[in-house]
């Protein structure tokens, strides 16, 4: 949300620089108006819009990790905020930031509404008559004069002579919708309320509205005469931002030059056309700033960090398993990197790299999928995978890339690994729940939310082994270690027909009242 805005701003910027640069004090009225028009909503769109080509590709291979085990006595209001105390951060700071957005946006859009009623008010309580298409209301002791839609509003102050004069100047703002013009930015202003460039189109917009008025009015009107008008008299307005006002003391000398300025040039329409290449540039930025982030990020990030190797066969230790919950909680929190799996003759290799960094040709894509449909996508060398599969079988892998997940007892008529892995997930979460002892807590003297993170492996032949946790106290690692060597043999995973071995990583969390 932060870059969106900030882009809008920076487009927005460029926009009306090219406008006060080049094209203000031409008399090109209406096509400044659509300049100012277009670009405003070209500043809101442009963010979303990139030109690039997507790949699909269709993942056939998956990890399977369990959603965590909640036990305890928990409200439910107390379990949905069991979450990890990163995302947790995270999402308290999206929660403000959006928040007071929220607040900025609801603020702006009472004080639109304000003056939508003040307008109505001034409309109900005064008298009006039809004079050709415009309904004239007459402001009872006030000599202020503006328009709305084909409402135009006279002060009943104001000299006889003069009011033809305004009615004239008010009938084009009517004709040209000038005030629908106003309302688009309004609408921008009650979105975008920190925003001072917003405030700034407009201004331009109503100031180029005069602009058009006056040119057509001296049409019609003695020019001298409206010259006269003008400098007679400051006329009180309306604090009201998109009604279009005939006097308004800070525009009354700018109007009169361009009055008395001479037609620009046609050749200097040509000018218009700078708009191109700034859309072309922006448009470049949009499509290709997620690449210029990686390379800024991966410029600053040591991505090192979340690197390690092991042994083929060998049995991840506790440092190695250290790097690699790094290394997936990155990647989960991180959609613009990568990890590459590279097999050489002994060693298996896990790496992370931006997501616009060329992958090796033999590295095919796979994601590796979570129960909340979260994942992060690796590339692995799958021919080399093919030609370890003897020595495959016999290690503890970070990830598995299997045709066929394990199968829980009750669940093997399940037809898809979806469904079997959720039923799996399942059937332990009951399990954990029933076989727990919650009395451990008084025992030990616990309070409040204990975390406990497990990890085990179901073999080749279905068994649970390798079974490790770590947690605040060395009873609850026992405990959690306990209930998960009660889980029932399964049917083993399988990968290219055979029997392999699956790892899993299992979070509980035990409320204690």
């Amino acid at each position: 949300m932060l870059h969106y805005i900030l882009q809008t701003i920076a487009f927005q910027l460029f926009f009306l620089i090219i406008y006060d640069a080049f094209l203000k004090k031409e008399t090109f009225f209406n096509w400044n108006r659509a300049y100012l028009l277009i670009t405003a909503l070209l500043s809101v769109v442009l963010p979303f819009i990139k030109i690039e080509q997507f790949k699909d590709v269709v993942p056939q291979q998956f990890i399977i990790r369990l959603p965590e085990v909640i036990i305890g006595n928990l409200t439910p209001t107390e379990s949905n905020l069991l979450i990890e105390n990163s995302l947790e951060k995270v999402s308290e700071f999206v929660f403000s930031w959006e928040l007071f957005l929220g607040i900025g946006i609801a603020i702006a859009f009472m004080v639109f509404i304000y003056k939508l009623l003040k307008i109505a008010f001034l409309i109900y309580k005064n008298p009006k008559y039809w004079q050709n298409n415009l309904r004239i209301v007459k402001l009872i002791n006030s000599n202020a004069a503006f328009s709305f839609f084909h409402y135009v509003f006279l002060g009943e102050l104001i000299n006889t002579e003069d009011k033809e004069a305004i009615i004239k100047h008010e009938s084009i703002h009517v004709r040209q919708k000038h005030t629908i013009d106003l309302l688009v930015f309004e609408m921008l202003r009650i979105v975008f309320w920190f925003n001072p460039l917003v405030y700034m189109y407009q201004n331009r917009v109503r100031t180029l509205h005069e602009y058009i008025a006056d040119a057509k009015a001296v049409k019609i009107l003695d020019r001298s005469t409206y010259y006269e008008n003008l400098l007679a008299q400051v006329f009180e307005t309306q604090n009201v931002s998109f009604i279009n006002t005939f006097f308004k003391q800070s525009l009354i000398k700018k109007r009169i030059i361009m009055l008395s300025k001479s037609r620009s040039k046609q050749i200097f329409k040509l000018k218009y056309m700078l708009l191109l290449p700034l859309i072309f540039g922006m448009l470049l930025y949009t499509s290709c700033n997620q690449e210029t982030e990686l390379e800024t990020q991966s410029d600053t990030l040591d991505l090192r960090q979340y690197s390690y190797s092991m042994k083929i066969g060998e049995e991840m230790s506790e440092e190695i398993r250290k790097v690699h919950n790094k290394y997936e909680e990155f990647l989960l929190a991180n959609s613009n990197y990568v990890s590459w799996v590279q097999f050489s003759e002994n060693t298996v290799a896990y790496s992370v790299h931006p997501i616009g960094e060329k992958v090796p040709e033999n590295l095919e894509e796979l994601k590796v999928r979570f129960p909340n449909d979260s994942y992060y996508i690796t590339y692995i060398d799958l021919s080399s995978k093919s030609s370890h599969k003897s020595k495959l079988e016999t290690q503890e892998v970070p990830f598995a890339v299997i045709d066929e997940v394990p199968v829980y007892p009750s669940c093997e008529t399940l037809a898809t690994n979806a469904e079997r892995r959720k039923c799996m997930a399942e059937k332990i979460t009951k399990h954990v729940q029933q076989n727990f002892n919650t009395d451990l807590a008084g025992d030990i003297g616990l309070i409040g939310r204990q975390r406990i993170n497990v990890v085990f492996k179901i073999d080749a032949d279905g068994n649970v082994t390798g079974i490790r946790s770590r947690a605040p106290h060395p009873r609850l690692e026992e405990e959690a270690i306990r209930v998960i060597s009660l889980l029932p043999k399964m049917s083993p995973g399988k990968q290219n027909g055979e029997a392999v071995i699956v790892p899993y990583s299992l979070p509980i969390i035990f409320q204690v009242q």
